[in-house]
């Protein structure tokens, strides 16, 4: 695309945008897995039992609960559970279809749009292709398909990007990635998937708003983080058009 690369940052630690007794939620920063098996990695999931460990002088293993993950390469809010309760409720809406997921992807190109005010539904079958540890778009009736869907609208354009907002309604293993790679527009920074440009330690996609259920009292929580670090590289046009005013206080 002949773009100047977005320069690559020490990846950051995450921070706190909300916390109580049964659930924290964190803005995940991109280059940091959100689980993992090897001890000596950093995960969001070590960093938060440090956190609670530290924060409540606790001596012993603090209960940090996986209930949706953010891709290693990708940023943005993620909850996780403090405790079993909260975990099984939060799960139960994740199977159910229950939260509400955005976010914000600055793909290569001209993403081309009927209407940028109105929303567009992507609809694929995915599997995994084993061989070369990636997924890949097949045909409905290939074994092991799973439906993904999503609908997306455009934001902002630059000479060679397209903002993109995408409401996430399935939530398959890079689907988001795979997708608008599908279309020709993948994801800048995403190698894996057909992008040559480079986004810092990650790639262009960022979870900006999660809406959930709290896991005990039931009442509607809406968090939101703002991009940071490559994100305020991006030409004006698309900075300017990055959402407003995050509400990362459970409002």
């Amino acid at each position: 695309m002949g773009s100047t690369p977005i320069k690559n940052t020490e990846t950051p630690s995450p921070t706190v945008l909300y916390e109580d007794n049964h659930l924290l939620v964190i803005n995940k920063p991109a280059g940091l897995a959100t689980m993992g098996t090897e001890p000596q990695i950093p995960t969001a999931a070590r960093w938060a039992a440090d956190y609670l460990k530290r924060k409540y002088h606790k001596p012993g293993n603090v209960f940090v609960g996986i209930v949706s993950r953010v891709d290693r390469l990708a940023s943005g809010v993620l909850p996780l559970a403090r405790t079993s309760k909260c975990a099984s409720r939060l799960s139960e809406q994740i199977r159910n279809r229950e939260p509400s997921k955005r976010y914000l992807a600055y793909v290569d190109g001209k993403i081309a749009s009927a209407s940028d005010s109105k929303w567009t539904t992507l609809r694929h079958h995915v599997r995994k292709n084993e061989s070369r540890q990636r997924m890949e778009v097949v045909q409905p009736s290939t074994r092991d398909a799973q439906l993904a869907e999503l609908h997306y609208r455009c934001l902002a354009r630059s000479p060679n990007g397209s903002l993109i907002e995408v409401d996430l309604i399935t939530g398959r293993k890079h689907q988001i990635r795979l997708q608008f790679s599908e279309l020709g527009h993948p994801i800048v920074g995403d190698a894996k998937y057909g992008s040559q440009r480079k986004f810092g330690p990650g790639i262009a996609l960022h979870c900006w708003e999660l809406r959930i259920a709290h896991p005990t009292r039931g009442e509607t929580l809406t968090f939101s983080a703002k991009p940071q670090g490559p994100w305020q590289q991006l030409p004006r046009a698309v900075h300017e058009a990055l959402p407003r005013s995050p509400t990362g206080d459970g409002s």
